[in-house]
């Protein structure tokens, strides 16, 4: 039986997610806005109020799915009608949304007992809307990049994020404060919800549910949801326990110290996602031999990302508080250095090949070992060491939870004639030469600082007065990140444009 042929050769395929990127790239800035914005506009209880609110949205957000609009990136690729898969995908996350509303109204109550911040009630029923909506339209973008419509998923990005962006800043701006930002976001999710039932069916086929295929679905998607169920929990876990042990504002501090560009999420999601299409793709045609290939393809352009981004965040960590948050912030420089190594842990997209190839089960298997080394974590880090445990704790966590996907990943790349080990799928050379790069350009950054120190301490104030020394350490670092990248034979211009769009449907 002869293999049918791929839509995209493996040395392009990443191209693929060029639309994704780019639109991300640009919905970066509007996303970074939000906690910038509100970091001068709100009290600091306010803003840790903020942030409490969404976290409680987050979890719900992300633990309800239970691996159901995941799983389309295993059946699109592969099924003859896509209907069945996308309307029950929909009616599915539209109970969850109904599930969420009533966890937000049972409770908010206690949680805000448990926060000390009896305020969270004011805000409960925009917060239920908001959870409720905004999961019902969770399948949207997912619908389109799994159909291999990058393009039309990218526009999409684009539009909610920007709405996203407004509905969250400008009542702010205007002085309806905490409480117009809330409703105006319910509205937003009204919104998205509405799009995802007129975008998302378009083109397709087939009946809107089938209880057959629905039920192929669910026993895909059980493992990694009920990996979420343990996951996002665990991954929260920090906030929620530094939360109850500090003050709002003190919590505010810890957020900002968490804070993250958005960086992984621009370049590392829909990398895995397009590399979860692609093996599907490799594996319906016969060429699974290529797919060890295109990971090592995906996980050497992310290191050379990846790896200077979380040395310069570390290096130039109090320029970057002060810069985008102001000087009262510079106490969260400690966990902020902490906390960048989420970043360089970002490198390989273990998780989107174990769910191509349907090893689900060792997804569900890392998180439960990361939920049960971080309870003795958080419980000794937070109270020996308050903030900087908490950081540590789940830091720590997150290295077990890699390590145990990577030890799964050489068997799911494996083919009966090639048994794979964690050195052949690891890029060596890549990840070498990108560390060796930005640890060198990151002592550059920590030089310019001890020779600076006092001019920088006579920066006035003012927003583009405290980008001079951000922009300084950001000049210098790229140009000693590229310097020692080129000696040592990488050329940076053709690693970026191997993420250039290309042929994208």
């Amino acid at each position: 039986m002869s293999a049918s042929p791929v839509p995209a050769s493996s040395g392009s395929f990443l191209g693929k997610a060029g639309p994704l990127v780019l639109a991300r790239l640009f919905t970066a800035g509007l996303t970074l806005s939000i906690p910038l914005v509100l970091a001068r506009v709100l009290s600091l209880e306010e803003y840790g109020t903020y942030y409490q609110l969404f976290l409680i949205s987050t979890t719900l957000y992300y633990v309800l799915p239970f691996g159901v609009v995941q799983s389309l990136y295993y059946f699109l690729p592969r099924a003859e009608h896509r209907r069945p898969y996308l309307g029950q995908t929909m009616l599915f996350m539209s109970l969850a949304g109904v599930v969420a509303a009533g966890l937000v109204f049972a409770l908010l109550e206690p949680v805000a007992g448990l926060f000390s911040n009896p305020r969270l009630l004011d805000y409960r029923l925009p917060l239920a809307v908001y959870t409720a909506l905004l999961l019902g339209s969770f399948p949207l973008e997912v619908s389109l990049t799994s159909q291999g419509r990058t393009r039309q998923s990218a526009v999409v990005y684009l539009g909610s994020d920007t709405l996203r962006a407004a509905a969250m800043v400008v009542p702010c701006l205007l002085g309806a404060s905490l409480g117009g930002m809330m409703v105006a976001v319910a509205v937003f999710a009204g919104v998205r919800y509405l799009a995802t039932w007129a975008v998302a069916l378009r083109g397709s086929t087939g009946p809107l549910v089938s209880g057959r295929l629905m039920r192929e679905q669910l026993a895909y998607a059980a493992p990694f949801g009920a990996a979420m169920a343990l996951s996002i929990p665990q991954q929260n876990a920090h906030f929620y326990v530094v939360a109850s042990a500090v003050a709002p504002a003190l919590y505010a501090l810890y957020r900002v110290g968490c804070f993250q560009l958005p960086v992984v999420d621009l370049l590392y999601t829909p990398t895995s996602e397009v590399l979860m299409v692609r093996l599907g793709e490799l594996e319906k045609a016969g060429r699974l031999e290529e797919a060890v290939g295109a990971f090592r393809e995906a996980a050497g352009k992310l290191a050379f990302v990846f790896l200077p981004f979380a040395a310069f965040l570390f290096a130039a960590a109090p320029e970057f508080i002060s810069a985008l948050f102001g000087a009262k912030f510079l106490p969260a420089v400690p966990v902020f250095r902490v906390s960048v190594l989420g970043v360089a842990l970002s490198i390989l997209p273990m998780d989107g090949v174990l769910r191509a190839r349907g090893f689900t089960r060792a997804i569900f298997l890392s998180y439960l070992v990361k939920a049960l080394v971080t309870v003795p974590l958080l419980w000794l880090g937070v109270r020996f060491f308050g903030m900087m445990g908490g950081v540590v704790s789940w830091a720590l966590a997150e290295v077990v939870g890699k390590a145990t996907l990577l030890v799964r990943v050489p068997a799911a790349l494996s083919t009966p004639e090639r048994k794979l080990g964690i050195r052949d799928v690891i890029p060596w050379t890549e990840l070498g030469k990108a560390g060796l790069s930005a640890v060198a350009a990151g002592a550059a950054v920590f030089a310019l600082r001890f020779g600076l120190l006092d001019a920088w301490g006579r920066v006035p104030e003012g927003f583009l007065w405290r980008m001079l020394p951000l922009a300084m350490a950001g000049l210098l670092f790229v140009i000693g990140y590229m310097a020692v990248l080129h000696a040592t034979g990488i050329r940076p211009l053709r690693v970026l444009a191997g993420l250039r769009p290309r042929g994208a449907g």
